[in-house]
């Protein structure tokens, strides 16, 4: 098995196509691991741990990130090793950029050799309504002439789990809060082993946004989850005895957007952050990256020096053939 994962990451940093048979082996491999997966997963902080938000397809970025985290990059890229730290993904790994596939196979490989070291969490991307408009399916029939890796692909998305809990206290989801869920335990119940649905708890956490002028929860203009305020992240905070909310979907221009903090004796707390994690999203928004490591023995969880921030990659993996690439739209990223 670790020779097959190694020829696909030599293949990945080669900037080749994969093998079919290899990409669907490694999508095969990790189904079978992710359906013994919890809806949540409980991940510990003992060793250095780093929560990641979007990439979408931005391979040389996120080969970047993992250096700006302390990875070796010739033992990544050169000895073909395994990560030495714990990650959290907040979801989508598809769509926009130009290495959607390697992107996932790439991070699905880490999670095959080391099933600890990372946790790769379902975003609105991994979906087929969403990844067939917006990039991955156009790459993924590119690559092989058909659409059985797309296809192969999603089967594996809809095993992703829904959240992950640090430590017991840090929430991490790709998009926000609903209605439905007020007590975490309860999103063990939900049966996510399918396509995003429009509309529901699934729905709300993978599309949800939090919005610093309102409060309770509205309509959100994305068409699907909802627009919720600081009242209804204190209240979900307080049930669920939570530090911190982490999570991504919306792009943030410095790489990570604190919400609902304030001030006491002890310095600033943040009850929610956005963590984005694809600089210069799409190659032409001119923003940072920053993905945002755990450290209890620092002291505070909210100061600023817990984001790790970065810029682009200078080999940012940009592939010799072209197809078509949807432009950007905000509401979907």
């Amino acid at each position: 098995m670790n020779e097959i994962y190694n020829r696909v990451r030599k293949a990945i940093f080669a900037k080749e196509i994969v093998p079919e048979d290899d990409v669907m082996y490694v999508l095969f491999r990790l189904l079978e691991k992710l359906i013994t997966e919890n809806n949540i997963v409980t991940v510990s902080s003992d060793d250095n741990l780093y929560v990641v938000g979007d990439i979408h397809g931005q391979i040389g970025d996120m080969i970047h990130m993992f250096t700006v985290a302390g990875e070796d990059p010739d033992q990544l890229t050169k000895d073909l090793k395994p990560l030495q730290y714990k990650y959290v993904f907040m979801g989508d790994y598809v769509d926009r950029g130009y290495s959607s596939l390697n992107t996932f196979l790439l991070l699905a490989t880490y999670k095959l050799e080391c099933r600890q070291s990372i946790t790769l969490l379902r975003g609105n991307h991994e979906s087929r309504q969403i990844s067939r408009t917006y990039g991955f399916y156009n790459e993924c029939v590119a690559f092989y002439g058909h659409a059985g890796v797309w296809v192969m692909a999603n089967e594996v998305f809809d095993l992703l789990p829904l959240c992950a809990l640090i430590d017991t206290d840090i929430f991490c989801v790709h998009g926000g809060l609903s209605p439905q869920i007020r007590l975490i335990e309860r999103i063990s119940l939900l049966n996510r082993q399918d396509e995003l649905p429009a509309e529901g708890p699934i729905a709300d956490l993978t599309w949800s946004d939090p919005d610093n002028k309102t409060n309770d929860f509205h309509q959100n203009p994305r068409g699907a989850g909802y627009i919720f305020g600081e009242k209804e992240v204190k209240i979900f905070t307080r049930l669920n005895r939570l530090s911190m909310i982490c999570r991504s979907h919306q792009l943030a221009m410095d790489g990570y957007q604190p919400f609902f903090g304030d001030e006491n004796e002890k310095g600033k707390k943040w009850r929610l952050v956005t963590i984005w994690s694809a600089p210069d999203y799409c190659y032409r928004s001119g923003n940072k990256a920053a993905i945002y490591k755990v450290d209890r023995k620092s002291g505070s969880l909210y100061d600023d020096h817990h984001m790790l921030l970065f810029d682009t990659a200078v080999d940012r993996y940009k592939p010799e053939h072209d197809y078509d690439y949807p432009t950007v739209s905000y509401y979907f990223t």
